[in-house]
């Protein structure tokens, strides 16, 4: 079974320069915590978290307790409706800005509330202080209790509570498919998985679910990383179940989309044509 922790995610960027760094990114209205105390499965993480840059990229490593960082919109061009943003970064990253705020600030363009989540990961440098812990499972459950979370408390962001929709991106992907898949409660009202890893050989066997909510798929064909494959799968798995779904593939773009000069490099463009038709910006 294939991993995303396994190959090397964030190979692109070997040989970049890592620091600890004071780099702030767009501060949040608010920074929410997922659960209240301990969140289960992290009773006995001791650690901290790790703000780290790679060549001006920032990261989040080592993360303990998950949080949702709140960006609303313009209150005048508001619409009702939310998007919970999850990083990728083989679990053991969080790519905190083109996968976490500027995306969050892009939707606020739309109108569009976002949530930055940062879900927990591997510790990253002794996964030993982790073992007989399942990882992926401990972030899938977070993306649930942040729809959970955001649905809750939906009236008092001015959100409408059908109106909640998760996108991820590679790791953030299996987070986001994990609130899909899992159970009603948790369920988003659409999703937007990019360049995720599924299938059964990525341990995540696609399950549609029943009253499955729409899906905007996107990824590259010359993914090195994450095969098309994975994202062909899951759309032809919702349409053969009978359920919306629009998939991109971009001639190039690379896993990140950080290959530029092709249509990846407008995939939001695209995402908010998407939201649009389906009647989310309205």
């Amino acid at each position: 079974m294939k991993t995303l922790h396994s190959i090397p995610v964030i190979s692109f960027l070997l040989g970049m320069t890592l620091s600890l760094s004071a780099q702030k990114l767009p501060e949040p209205l608010m920074e929410i915590p997922l659960y209240k105390g301990v969140a289960p499965g992290s009773e006995n993480w001791d650690w901290e978290e790790i703000f780290v840059t790679v060549s001006g990229m920032p990261m989040v490593q080592n993360v303990v307790k998950p949080v949702l960082l709140y960006y609303p919109p313009d209150p005048d061009k508001a619409v009702g409706t939310a998007m919970i943003v999850a990083p990728g970064g083989g679990f053991v990253n969080l790519m905190m800005s083109y996968e976490g705020v500027d995306i969050a600030k892009r939707l606020n363009e739309m109108g569009v509330h976002a949530f930055v989540l940062k879900y927990r990961l591997f510790h990253q440098t002794d996964r030993s202080r982790q073992s007989g812990q399942n990882i992926r499972e401990l972030a899938g459950a977070d993306g649930r209790q942040a729809v959970r979370l955001v649905r809750e408390h939906a009236s008092e962001f001015g959100i409408k509570a059908d109106r909640i929709g998760i996108m991820g991106f590679s790791a953030g992907g299996h987070v986001t498919l994990a609130a899909v898949m899992g159970p009603v409660d948790t369920r988003p009202d659409f999703a937007a998985p990019i360049y995720a890893a599924t299938g059964s050989d990525w341990g995540q066997p696609v399950l549609v679910p029943d009253d499955a909510p729409p899906l905007f798929i996107a990824t590259a064909a010359d993914d090195q990383i994450i095969p098309w494959e994975c994202s062909m799968k899951l759309f032809t798995s919702w349409r053969d179940a009978g359920f919306p779904a629009e998939l991109h593939i971009f001639q190039q773009g690379a896993h990140g989309f950080v290959k530029k000069g092709g249509g990846s490099d407008h995939f939001m463009d695209r995402l908010e044509e998407w939201m649009d038709v389906n009647g989310w910006l309205q």
